[in-house]
């Protein structure tokens, strides 16, 4: 069995940061789970919207659940380093997650598709 807390911390304090350790993993895996569903999830506006916002508002909690681990002392999967960054990467994917650029050009290239049809127009 691995430590959570340092010796030093009662077993009321424990229980609180592996609580809060299960809570902060499963949200985290919720989120990935509903990032990978997303293509299903929008198949209207109004759901992609509803399910962009679900992922931040998973991924923001997750964040503050990880950072609340880290500033009292609890360790995820044996290291007290972990919990900050990983803290860090579920804010960075909830931005990520309500940016919202269906039929938007953001490299600023044309796609293949697009110089196809237009060689097919041409002709």
């Amino acid at each position: 069995m691995h430590k959570l807390l340092k010796p030093s911390l009662s077993g009321t304090n424990m229980d609180y940061i592996q609580v809060l350790e299960s809570l902060a993993l499963g949200l985290c895996s919720l989120a990935v789970l509903l990032w990978m569903a997303i293509g299903s999830l929008s198949r209207t506006t109004e759901s992609e919207v509803m399910a962009q916002r679900m992922i931040a508002g998973i991924c923001f909690t997750s964040a503050i659940l990880l950072f609340t681990i880290h500033y009292s002392g609890g360790e995820i999967w044996g290291s007290r380093k972990v919990a900050r960054p990983s803290a860090a990467i579920a804010v960075i994917v909830a931005l990520a997650s309500v940016m919202n650029i269906k039929g938007q050009d953001v490299q600023g290239e044309t796609n293949p598709h697009e110089i196809m049809k237009r060689r097919r127009e041409e002709q």
